[in-house]
């Protein structure tokens, strides 16, 4: 069944065509600066603040962020688990996440039969979602126990986002991983999109306005940035690049 989030985000595509999301971890940002850092990107465009990351493990310290940013903005908050440890309240919905490519049976199915209780007593509505981690020597990969997809190998992605279309996940996050020294390809969202009839996520080391327009004309439906902002990027490179994906398709 689609829930509340999940309508939202389908919605605003047929506005804005490619979506912005914003990846803040709790453990890098405090909480003034993370609702300071949530204002401002809705102020910009964005459609969905993601908490969480692949090495976020301070439950404690990442409720209250979440807390602490709910009470400033309308648009979701979306929470981005690496572990059980990213499963807290008051967030609107959680990337309910499979790592397909894993090599370790916990990230596959174990840690979402650990978290999946948590995520019904906290009335989290959860995203069903295939997570993808391309390439490798990022955080998500070596936490993740990931073998990584080659970049220049887009039909294994595009395999993988099938079989999670039958399996019945709605989502694909492609993920280079946090400051990734290259972007997931056009090639591959592309080649991903022509396999996959659901909502196509990327993520890591995406900065630049054309990089983003590129990746949104290919078929990507939401693009994730966060280690842009967390590295002093500004909001006004920001705002060019949600202006420049909201329009190329």
């Amino acid at each position: 069944m689609t829930g509340k989030v999940e309508s939202f985000l389908k919605s605003e595509l047929e506005k804005k065509n490619t979506l912005l999301f914003v990846l803040i971890d709790s453990e890098v940002s405090n909480l003034q600066a993370s609702s300071k850092l949530a204002q401002d990107v809705e102020k910009i465009g964005a459609s969905a603040i993601l908490v969480g990351g692949s090495s976020a493990n301070d439950q404690i310290e990442m409720s209250k962020v979440v807390k602490g940013i709910k009470q400033n903005i309308q648009i979701p908050i979306i929470l981005f688990p690496g572990n059980v440890t990213g499963v807290v309240p008051d967030a609107d919905a959680i990337l309910f996440s499979s790592l397909m490519n894993s090599e370790n049976p916990y990230f596959i199915t174990q840690a979402q039969a650990l978290a999946a209780p948590s995520v019904a007593k906290f009335g989290l509505e959860a995203l069903p979602t295939a997570y993808l981690v391309i390439g490798d020597g990022t955080s998500a990969w070596f936490v993740g126990s990931a073998r990584g997809i080659p970049f220049e190998k887009p039909k294994i992605a595009a395999a993988y986002s099938l079989a999670a279309q039958l399996l019945g996940m709605r989502f694909v996050y492609l993920e280079a991983g946090s400051g990734a020294k290259s972007t997931v390809t056009p090639e591959m969202v592309k080649t991903v999109r022509h396999a996959f009839n659901g909502f196509i996520i990327v993520g890591g080391g995406i900065k630049e306005v054309e990089t983003a327009e590129n990746l949104a004309k290919a078929g990507a439906d939401a693009l994730v940035i966060g280690t842009f902002l967390e590295k002093g990027g500004s909001l006004t490179k920001l705002e060019e690049i949600a202006k420049a994906i909201q329009r190329s398709k």
